[in-house]
């Protein structure tokens, strides 16, 4: 059995997607100009990804796992998750992404069977739980890149609700009831009244940023941006609102951050590479056309101060460990100069990922190229692995933690 192979992924054309990032790591022409949003690689139904063998044939990831459960998971994996636990993408957010929520384990399992039992498809616009799994996120920026996270510490929202004028009839319930009231009652204010809230302060932001005055760090810049994208007739995006209680965060390249079950957050701008729990499920909280579900959103929601830990590059450290609290996977990345040789030896089926140089992979099986347009490969147990880089290389390793513990 071929222990390496070549791994095709599968493009989502979501419009919020940038033109060329993704269509220049595929080497693929984009003459129409479609967005190529993301690239994911993994087992999951919504990715089609394929396994490319050195005679030519081709088969579907999951289904090479499905006919060779333990030789390919390992024993310890396939007790615990019975399938590949990640899901790997690339992503190129041009536009902002929905602010959004994802569920614990439990809490989607329960919620998922109560979906099915009152008959709404899985398909549907309006169903909320797309599996029973929990979706915890581990990004790494490719770029410059910028996200919400989470709510902003008590004494920094405060001053921002302070500062911010139309903002200032959130301070009394904020006292009150803390951040579940705060978040509350901007998510369930009737629509007239969160225009009459937003409209004065989007009339006096939106000339700001057209004259380019505005910065990226600041609040008014996205929410300006927000106000020009959501546009939809006499309906202000909440999601608005979520601009300001929440931490704007720039992560730099090579950066990185953790994104646990109730976190809140949303993607703003830049390229990542991004590892998850193999799961679809995505509570929405504004900055959308999609369906909003706020009672479901309110629930799942920690509404709560958070401190953002962003994992700083280590400069001239040639593996770096990106280190997330579950079991459901790992990244390494790995910062590889021409000629330099690197061995692993997979515990489980792992994904490499190559988003820039060139680099060549052997073991007894195969010998494949990693380089623009074929970028990324499988690898399982029981095998031993050369990389040999042959022009200076950044790699992604994604694995399961505790797959060499018996």
């Amino acid at each position: 059995m071929q222990k390496l192979a070549l791994l095709k992924g599968e493009v989502k054309h979501y419009d919020w997607g940038g033109v060329s990032f993704i269509p220049s790591l595929l080497q693929i022409e984009n003459p129409q100009m479609q967005p190529f949003a993301e690239y994911w690689m993994g087992v999951h139904p919504g990715a089609r990804c394929r396994l490319q063998f050195s005679d030519g044939t081709e088969v579907l990831l999951r289904d090479f796992i499905n006919e060779h459960p333990e030789a390919l998971l390992g024993k310890t994996v396939l007790k615990s998750f019975q399938e590949l636990p990640y899901l790997l993408k690339v992503l190129d957010v041009k536009d902002m992404l929905s602010i959004q929520v994802h569920p614990s384990k439990e809490q989607a399992a329960i919620d998922f069977e109560r979906e099915d039992a009152k008959g709404i498809a899985r398909e549907a616009s309006n169903r909320n739980y797309k599996d029973k799994n929990h979706k915890p996120e581990l990004m790494v920026a490719l770029s410059s890149f910028y996200l919400l996270h989470g709510f902003k510490p008590e004494k920094e929202l405060l001053a921002t609700l302070q500062a911010v004028e139309e903002l200032h009839v959130f301070i009394p319930v904020f006292k009150k009831d803390g951040y579940k009231g705060l978040y509350k009652m901007a998510m369930e204010l009737p629509q007239e009244e969160v225009n009459e809230l937003l409209q004065p302060l989007i009339n006096r932001i939106i000339p700001l940023y057209q004259q380019d005055k505005l910065k990226k760090d600041s609040e008014d810049f996205w929410a300006a941006r927000a106000a020009q994208t959501f546009v939809q007739p006499n309906s202000i995006d909440r999601g608005i609102f979520s601009v300001y209680f929440f931490n704007v965060l720039h992560l730099k390249k090579g950066e990185a951050i953790f994104q646990d079950a109730g976190v809140p957050h949303a993607y703003l701008e830049g390229y990542n590479v991004e590892i998850m729990a193999s799961s679809d499920n995505v509570l929405r909280g504004g900055l959308t056309t999609k369906h909003i579900d706020t009672v479901e959103l309110l629930k799942h929601t920690k509404c709560e101060a958070t401190h953002p830990q962003i994992i700083k590059e280590k400069k001239g450290q040639k593996e770096k460990d990106y280190p997330a609290p579950v079991a459901d996977f790992q990244l390494n990345g790995y910062e590889l100069a021409a000629g330099d040789v690197l061995t692993i030896q997979p515990a489980t089926a792992e994904l490499l990922l190559l988003t820039e140089g060139e680099l060549v992979l052997s073991d007894a099986t195969a010998t494949i190229e990693l380089k623009p347009g074929t970028i990324a490969a499988a690898a399982f147990p029981g095998t031993t692995i050369k990389i040999d880089t042959k022009k200076a290389a950044k790699l992604f390793r994604a694995t399961v933690p505790a797959a060499g513990k018996v």
